[in-house]
């Protein structure tokens, strides 16, 4: 502890693995590093293909490039905390360092909401407004959505490690995770909390919240223009190339949500199962993301393969 007065923070945190089972953390590292492989791999592999291929160089691919840069990094800020843990028990983690974890994975967790909406509004303009699409979309605007969902995530987080700097931590140093999370850091300290809490339902609800709204929206009008189609084999068509979209979105958003609420008002909800939700919600999308696509997708598919052949 590094007292100033009445003003006490400590020099480092405890992070938690699983509950219960540490005694078998070697063993439950190998799932772990399965998942971490597949997110590493899986991104690095989409970002390599959309950049080798011109005719993937078009809005729905630029924004799932954006979405595997999103992916990679996430997967990249939690794996060294948390495979640390399982492998060698390095369980403290300095107070800055955690500041600097923590605000790096809230940003790629919003920055991800922001871009699955950008991926829906580009669904809705390909189905609704198909020949108005590379007039809508060019390369310069896919662009300007990118920085705008940067700059989003920075600025609107950017107080939030400012706003745990300045609380007064006396108990218990102990996370709840294998890395650093907003609403566990802050339940930590023993000073009034009410600004952290207000600002951090504030910022979730018009960043994240907004999202799922208005791409709960862009479905709804996308499934009238999708009705309104002469042909079954139109609507189907059409539907089809919103699969992989809808799965990476009930992907991310049902941890998302799920943890939020725990961590809002599950107090009497058991510890392994807060710890099983937020492994799911930052660990399960970089991993499947690049899987669902890469099933869904048949320019993406094929452009793997023909990089193998090549390799071969």
């Amino acid at each position: 502890w590094e007292p100033n007065g009445s003003f006490h923070q400590p020099s480092a945190f405890l992070m938690m693995g699983i509950p219960g089972l540490e005694a078998l953390h070697p063993w439950i590292s190998i799932p772990f590093c399965a998942l971490y492989l597949t997110a590493l791999l899986g991104n690095c592999g989409i970002l390599l293909v959309i950049a080798r291929t011109p005719s993937l160089h078009e809005p729905m691919y630029l924004f799932l490039s954006m979405l595997a840069l999103t992916d990679l990094g996430l997967a990249l800020c939690t794996l060294p905390t948390t495979l640390g843990l399982f492998w060698f028990g390095a369980r403290s983690i300095a107070f800055d360092a955690c500041l600097a974890q923590m605000y790096f994975i809230h940003i790629l967790s919003f920055m991800e909401s922001s871009v699955l909406l950008a991926m829906a509004f580009d669904r809705f303009v390909a189905i609704s407004h198909p020949l108005r699409h590379a007039a809508i979309l060019t390369r310069s605007t896919v662009l300007k959505i990118g920085l705008a969902i940067v700059l989003r995530g920075m600025v609107s987080l950017l107080p939030i490690p400012f706003l745990l700097k300045r609380l007064s931590y006396c108990g218990s140093t102990e996370l709840s995770h294998s890395f650093c999370f907003h609403p566990d850091i802050m339940n930590l300290a023993c000073a009034d909390i009410k600004v952290n809490v207000f600002y951090g339902m504030i910022i979730l609800l018009s960043t994240v919240g907004m999202d799922f709204v208005f791409i709960v929206l862009s479905y709804i009008l996308i499934l009238r223009t999708v009705v309104s189609l002469t042909t079954r084999e139109e609507c189907l068509k059409a539907l089809n190339t919103c699969v992989s979209h809808i799965c990476a979105v009930l992907v991310f958003f049902i941890p998302m949500v799920g943890l939020s609420m725990i961590h809002r008002f599950g107090r009497n909800v058991p510890p392994l199962v807060n710890c099983l939700v937020a492994y799911t919600y930052l660990i399960i999308p970089p991993a499947l993301n690049p899987v669902i696509y890469s099933i869904k997708s048949t320019h993406i598919r094929e452009a793997l393969l023909r990089a193998l052949c090549r390799k071969r």
